[in-house]
């Protein structure tokens, strides 16, 4: 594939991924704010509960075998329907496995109320070996555009399912809902929208073939989220249900930065550079772009929304979560601090080296747990203070091995993403003092917005900032293309 023509396709996938990442987001935070003003705190915790569980499964249903997929450059047919069968039986008998713990686990919350729940709530992960495979088959052949219809319909559907059920008093039920209703949803516009149907077609070659190099990705995938939701499981065991959703709540704004914009970038970066047949000096490029880019657009929000989080918090979900402002502001930091250690797996995962990503989980996580043990002995405040640290220490030991893998060295690193890190940090020093006025709480939020935007625009061009740019010239090279479009 010619050089301009991966530049179209990868700047096509990213706006069309990043529309989508938007649309959800966007949908979904709305919904969120409806619902979290109409449930209680109660009500979140019980379902992050279950969702720590059920996030563990979805590891064994969309991890290893879909990434296999993406990354094997001449995957057919008999590929894509072995790996759907493999996914389905996997997640028939993970729900089994579910179906008769579900008592077990309601006992270990002292949560009577969660045995049917989890029961409901994890057939969305036999929906689900179906849906990842559309999901793949799209990545694969980088028609993100029809992401975008699903996430329309499943995000906004979903969302009026989920309200209506709260309005109607079903509490934790109506959570429950919206999840499931949003993956049948998207597994129905999906399957008008993207070729691929399962076949009668099996392949125990091909499921070997996919399984030498899924597994190790399934495995270092599997720990990862293990590990991350480790914390939700030992303070909800520990702690409350309200300490829980107040955590997770803290959470939910800065990955609505993170996921919308990283991984927008990142889940385009995967198949284009497995495309790249393993040419280093490529590959080191396009992950600086990618991250010079992520850090620049994401950084200033994420330094924005730890300045407005007091403000932000008592606007769209009134003083009763006000205890998740603590949370928002130190884990957005630590979203902040991922993003290089996110973009490089990813480079890792496309050129084959599953073995690396096993590693780098084993060597990572006995800190984590370290850390972990420490934050529980003090109270849910440190646990979040643990993440912060550990963020930076799991984002030095991936940065090492850019450096090993592909010549990325810790000082390009560093220059790479010093000119977002000087434009947020100066731009939060602006509009902090801002927050001390005594005005209206959606006024003074529309002043930080207004002011650190033309803020960070202007600075970026006084100091003609390199991504700010190229940014633009991509922008005009797509209007530019329109016109032309239009006029023929």
């Amino acid at each position: 594939m010619h050089d301009g023509n991966i530049k179209d396709k990868v700047f096509s996938g990213v706006f069309w991924k990043f529309a989508e990442r938007i649309l959800a987001q966007l949908i979904s935070f709305i919904v969120s704010i409806v619902l979290a003003r109409i449930l209680s705190p109660d009500d979140y915790g019980i379902v992050a509960m279950i969702l720590i569980f059920i996030s563990l499964a979805d590891v064994f249903i969309t991890s290893g075998f879909c990434t296999a997929l993406i990354q094997k450059k001449d995957a057919d047919e008999i590929d894509f329907s072995t790996n759907f069968y493999c996914s389905l039986f996997v997640s028939i008998i993970i729900y089994l496995i579910f179906f008769i713990m579900a008592p077990y686990i309601a006992n270990f919350y002292n949560e009577k109320s969660l045995t049917a729940l989890i029961r409901v709530f994890a057939i969305r992960l036999i929906f689900g070996a179906y849906n990842s495979i559309q999901h793949a088959y799209v990545s694969r052949h980088m028609l993100f555009r029809r992401f975008f219809f699903s996430t329309l319909f499943g995000t906004l559907l979903s969302g009026i399912v989920g309200i209506l059920m709260a309005v109607l008093n079903f509490g934790a039920w109506a959570l429950v809902a919206q999840y499931l209703t949003n993956t049948v949803v998207d597994i129905i516009v999906l399957n008008f929208t993207v070729p691929w149907k399962p076949q009668l077609l099996f392949s125990f070659n091909s499921a070997k073939q996919m399984m030498r190099f899924g597994w190790k990705v399934l495995l270092a995938d599997l720990i990862g989220t293990f590990f991350n939701e480790l914390r939700s499981l030992v303070v909800g065991k520990i702690y409350t249900s309200s300490d829980l959703a107040y955590y997770n709540k803290g959470q939910q704004l800065p990955s609505l930065i993170t996921n919308n914009i990283s991984n927008s970038i990142i889940s385009v970066l995967f198949p284009a550079i497995s495309n790249e047949n393993g040419d280093s000096a490529r590959i080191k490029q396009m992950l600086r772009r990618a991250i010079k880019t992520t850090s620049y657009v994401i950084f200033p929000m994420i330094f924005g929304l730890i300045v407005v989080a007091e403000s932000l918090v008592l606007l769209l979900f009134t003083e009763k979560w006000l205890s998740c402002v603590f949370y928002i502001r130190l884990l957005a930091l630590s979203s902040a601090i991922g993003i290089i250690g996110t973009t490089s797996l990813q480079g890792m995962k496309a050129i084959g080296r599953s073995d690396v990503l096993l590693s780098l989980e084993i060597i990572k996580k006995p800190v984590y747990l370290i850390l972990l043990i420490i934050g529980t002995k003090i109270s849910v405040k440190a646990i979040a203070v643990t993440m912060v640290v550990y963020s930076f220490y799991s984002n030095f030991v991936n940065a090492f091995q850019l450096k090993k893998l592909f010549g990325y060295s810790f000082f390009e690193q560093f220059k790479d993403l010093e000119p977002a890190i000087i434009l947020s940090t100066s731009m939060a020093v602006v509009l902090l003092p801002i927050s001390w006025v005594r005005l209206d709480n959606l006024l003074i939020l529309f002043l930080q917005v207004f002011i650190g935007i033309i803020y960070y625009v202007f600075m970026s061009k006084k100091f003609k900032i390199e991504t700010f740019d190229y940014l633009l010239q991509i922008i005009n090279r797509k209007l530019s293309r329109k016109k032309r479009v239009k006029k023929c």
